[in-house]
């Protein structure tokens, strides 16, 4: 089992930033990857990034890369989305989540353990 726990959500005015973090616990070492994927109101949840936990390879959706970076500290088993440039159309409810079989990272499907959601709202 691996339990998450994102924090840092907020409510932010566009062009601002606001950073998430995911702690994760329980076995770790059995992650491959994590992600963060959003829900905005009366929308499907949909990816955002993913790393893998143990290269650190980075993956974005088109509509963050260059405004939102993804990162992790094994050390303290957490995984951050430094969000930048923040528009309206960002306003979700962040999900952080975990594989630990599979390497579809793209897919929500894939991911084994979810955290509760932070709510991030940007106003214009």
């Amino acid at each position: 089992q691996v339990q998450l726990v994102e924090s840092g959500g907020g409510l932010v005015q566009a062009g601002g930033s606001l950073r998430l973090s995911c702690a994760a616990s329980g076995r770790t070492f059995s992650m491959s990857y994590m992600g963060w994927f959003r829900q905005a109101p009366g929308k499907d949840r949909r990816f955002v990034a993913a790393i893998s936990w143990s290269g650190g390879s980075t993956y974005y959706a088109d509509s963050v890369k260059g405004r939102f970076t993804i990162s992790r500290d094994n050390a303290k088993n957490t995984v951050n989305l430094q969000m930048n440039s923040l528009k309206p159309e960002d306003t979700a409810v962040y999900y952080c989540a975990a594989v630990v079989s599979g390497s579809r990272w793209w897919l929500q499907d894939e991911y084994d353990y979810w955290g509760q959601g932070t709510q991030v709202t940007v106003s214009s």
